[in-house]
C-alpha cells in the first residue's frame, strides 16, 4: 500500500510540475489540494503522537486526531476534539494556516479563471465588434470611391462636350 501511495504521489508532483498542458490555475489548486491533504494526513499523525499520555487528551487515536485535522483546516472548528499540549496546539497552528491558505489559494484561483474567461470572452466580442467597423468603413470607402470615379467621369465627359 505505501508503495501504491508513493507512486501516486509521483505521478501528482509530475502532473502538477509537467509541461501537460494544464493551466496554472488548475495546477495551483491541485497543487494547494495536495498540500492540504498531506497536512491534515502528517497533521493527524503528529497530534497523536503530541497528546499520548497527556492528561485530558481527546486525540489519543488517528481516527479521531483524522477528524479533528479536518474540521481545523476547514476552519470548522465544532469544538468537541481540541488539542491540550503545547506541541499539540503547534500542530494545530500549522493545520489551520495550511486549511486558510489552501482554501484561500484555490479560491483565488478559480476567481481569477472565472475572470480570465470572462475577460476572453469580452475581447473576442471586441475582436468581432471591430472587424466589423472595419468592414463597414471599407465598403463606405469604395462607395465613395465609386460616386468620385462617377463623378470625375461625368465632369470629364462634360469638358469633352459630351452630355451626360
Amino acid at each position: 500500500m505505501p508503495r501504491m501511495l508513493s507512486g501516486l504521489l509521483a505521478r501528482l508532483v509530475d502532473l502538477l510540475l509537467g509541461r501537460h498542458g494544464s493551466s496554472l490555475h488548475l495546477k495551483a489548486s491541485c497543487a494547494a489540494t495536495l498540500l492540504l491533504v498531506i497536512v491534515i494526513l502528517s497533521g493527524s499523525y503528529f497530534a497523536v503522537l503530541a497528546e499520548r499520555g497527556a492528561p485530558g487528551a481527546q486525540l489519543t487515536t488517528y481516527p479521531r486526531a483524522l477528524w479533528w485535522s479536518v474540521e481545523t483546516a476547514t476552519t470548522v472548528g465544532y469544538g468537541d476534539l481540541y488539542p491540550v499540549t503545547l506541541w499539540g496546539r503547534l500542530v494545530a497552528v500549522v493545520v489551520m494556516v495550511a486549511g486558510i491558505t489552501s482554501f484561500g489559494l484555490v479560491t483565488a484561483a478559480l476567481a481569477t479563471w472565472f475572470v480570465g474567461r470572462e475577460q476572453e470572452r469580452r475581447g473576442h466580442f471586441v475582436r468581432h465588434t471591430e472587424e466589423a467597423a472595419e468592414e463597414v468603413y471599407a465598403q463606405a470607402n469604395r462607395a465613395l470611391h465609386e460616386r468620385f470615379d462617377r463623378l470625375e467621369r461625368m465632369l470629364g465627359d462634360h469638358r469633352d462636350g459630351r452630355s451626360p
